[in-house]
């Protein structure tokens, strides 16, 4: 083995972690240092969400986004940005109210989805490609949804990673991909072992990769204790590596991690098993990436 890996550290998502660990970031301030204690740990990608500062939970705020890059933008310390283009799909079913939703329910259009990507313009974005049950909770992005997305960030000239929650939203990348919506050779990204997608285990991700089309580049991960089997699984096939608190809060069974520590040892299970980290300035070229804050658009 003697390709470099793309090393991704998600680093808060938007789940109720942060009341499990007290080091998933919250402000943009903690959300931009830790991403940036990350890439020093040897992270090439920050992938990140914002959250509100005085609840904690999930933020479609745009200011809390743009602090978060710019504080990232203005740091001595290079790293590729990666924004989540996910924002409100959270569809909570109530028997009282099935057509609206019951509490909890969180829903954006896809142009709002879109706006934090396509206002501060980061190297690269997320973008699911179909809905899942996340436990009772679904997670709707339509496909005709979907297509409105993936257009508004081809035409931005952010480069889009596809996360595949489970087969079928394979399947539907590569029509994205037919009809010329996605530019470039291809990004995949295998979300593993969430509750009810695609299990966490070599032989899912080996089938997901067999259906990628030639030309794609993949990355997996797995959450909770199945961060780090799964990116040295992933490793070993050819894909590349996500690991952060966004998947997985502990460094070992009943200690709590920090974001640059879980990279740490991603690193040093990289290196055991003989593979280099790209650095940003590597994935940039080798993924074709623009960089409108570097002038490299």
């Amino acid at each position: 083995m003697n390709q470099k890996v793309l090393l991704t550290a998600a680093v808060t998502g938007a789940g109720d972690t942060t009341e499990k660990n007290p080091h998933v970031p919250v402000t943009p301030k903690e959300i931009a240092e830790s991403a940036i204690e990350s890439a020093k740990a040897g992270a090439t990608v920050a992938h990140v969400h914002a959250r509100d500062p005085k609840t904690g939970g999930i933020s479609h705020n745009i200011d809390h986004y743009r602090e978060i890059v710019d504080r990232i933008r203005e740091s001595e310390t290079d790293v590729i940005i990666n924004i989540t283009s996910g924002g409100g799909g959270d569809f909570i079913p109530s028997l009282a109210t099935p057509a609206a939703g019951g509490d909890g329910t969180d829903m954006q259009t896809p142009s709002e989805r879109h706006q934090p990507v396509g206002e501060l313009l980061p190297e690269m974005c997320t973008l699911d490609c179909g809905s899942t049950n996340f436990g009772n909770m679904i997670y709707l992005s339509p496909t005709d949804w979907l297509r409105e997305q993936a257009k508004l960030v081809q035409e931005s000239g952010v480069k889009p990673e596809l996360e595949c929650f489970d087969t079928g939203h394979i399947r539907f990348a590569k029509q994205l991909i037919n009809e010329g919506l996605i530019d470039g050779d291809p990004m995949f990204q295998f979300c593993l072992g969430i509750p009810w997608g695609a299990e966490a285990d070599a032989e899912t991700m080996l089938y997901m990769k067999n259906r990628l089309p030639d030309n794609a580049h993949w990355s997996a991960f797995g959450i909770g204790r199945m961060q780090m089997p799964v990116a040295t699984q992933s490793a070993i096939l050819g894909g590349n590596v996500r690991v952060g608190l966004e998947d997985n809060i502990y460094l070992k069974k009943g200690v709590m991690a920090r974001n640059e520590q879980l990279v740490d040892k991603a690193v040093t299970m990289l290196h055991g098993n003989g593979l280099d980290i790209m650095t940003p300035q590597e994935a940039r070229e080798q993924f074709n990436l623009r960089n409108p804050h570097q002038g490299g658009k």
